[in-house]
């Protein structure tokens, strides 16, 4: 095994995102990559595959790899040069490097891209890059095949959701009077006349101590906290950046500033489906974020105790899939997470 000093510019070269305002994007299957990883999708890409993405101001530290064409965001950096290294074993080592350079330069709001090509990196020979990623990619293979478990099981609870109270065909639907949309023993309702949106707490990253309860923002978990500020279960609802973005919470956790989040006495499995189906878009380009009122305002249907009942039942067992999963994720992240940096400073070779 060979390992040789150099600058990180001989191992790579880091370029600045392109501008893609939301307004100009067109439909298409192009990944959007800003420094929180993939936060849409374009008709059009400005990068090949494949792809290592890094923030350069917001989210830092993060290291995003990419086996499709995408599109990176000028809030990010992205390695337009491999110089013949591997880039999956380069995504690894990047995570690796901006964890510790990150630490010691807490204070600073940005990476300037010129700074980090003239750090000091000792780099390995190609074919301990291979056994390397090779290493740690097993975990990260895992946990995207669980995420696409997640997400059909996600799926095919939002389909239940639409049959049963979007087409109305919910069991014994045929023996039911439908008047104005809204069948016998049911009642139309607003959200806010429902339950009301609370708004969650400033908690910024350097007040929080790693622990056991998770911090959402509009963008979902965002990071743990040792304490929790709003009980489970709960519904997180995005506020401001990824407005209308819904998450669903069964432990006690700590709903930030950009979000709203609702009562466990009023958080369940049929309001979280139907706030997915609702429509928070805010004419008023003037206002960056949802404003609260609206959101009050939008019309929640309530069906009939024995419905509800049934639907609950039924979505459940979904939920707790999907939580079993991404518990199982979790556990494999702090596995290669800990594997990581000794691998990459020799301390275990493959």
């Amino acid at each position: 095994m060979n390992w040789q000093n150099c600058l990180l510019g001989d191992f790579l070269t880091l370029k600045r995102g392109h501008d893609l305002p939301s307004r100009v994007r067109q439909q298409g299957s192009i990944p959007v990559v800003s420094s929180a990883g993939i936060t849409g999708y374009h008709s059009e890409a400005k990068a090949c595959a494949p792809g290592v993405v890094t923030g350069r101001y917001g989210t830092l530290g993060e290291v995003f790899f990419l086996e499709e064409d995408y599109w990176p965001l000028n809030t990010a950096l992205y390695v337009v040069d491999f110089k013949g290294n591997d880039p999956r074993f380069t995504s690894y080592f990047l995570k690796n490097i901006l964890k510790d350079y990150q630490s010691d330069k807490a204070a600073i709001p940005g990476v300037d891209r010129n700074v980090l090509h003239a750090l000091q990196i000792k780099a390995p020979d190609a074919d301990t890059q291979i056994r390397i990623s090779h290493a740690l990619s097993s975990y990260d293979d895992l946990i995207e095949n669980n995420r696409r478990r997640i997400k059909l099981l996600e799926e095919s609870a939002r389909l239940l959701y639409r049959e049963w109270f979007v087409y109305l065909r919910f069991p014994g639907h045929e023996h039911v009077v439908i008047t104005n949309g809204v069948p016998e023993g049911w009642e139309q309702t607003s959200l806010g006349q429902y339950s009301k949106l609370n708004y969650g707490k400033a908690l910024k990253a350097e007040n929080r101590v790693e622990g056991d309860f998770a911090v959402y923002g509009s963008s979902g978990v965002v990071g743990s906290h040792n304490a929790g500020q709003v009980k489970g279960p709960t519904i997180i609802v995005g506020r401001k950046g990824n407005v209308g973005s819904v998450y669903w919470s069964s432990r006690d956790c700590w709903p930030i500033d950009t979000v709203y989040f609702i009562d466990s006495d009023k958080a369940n499995l049929y309001l979280y489906y139907a706030l997915q189906f609702m429509q928070f878009i805010n004419t008023d380009v003037a206002v960056p974020g949802l404003n609260r009122d609206l959101a009050h305002s939008r019309p929640l249907m309530i069906p009939s105790p024995r419905i509800l009942s049934e639907f609950l039942l039924t979505a459940a067992p979904i939920r707790q899939q999907i939580e079993k999963l991404e518990e199982l994720n979790q556990k494999l992240a702090q596995a290669r997470d800990l594997l990581l940096p000794r691998l990459m400073n020799g301390e275990i070779t493959v």
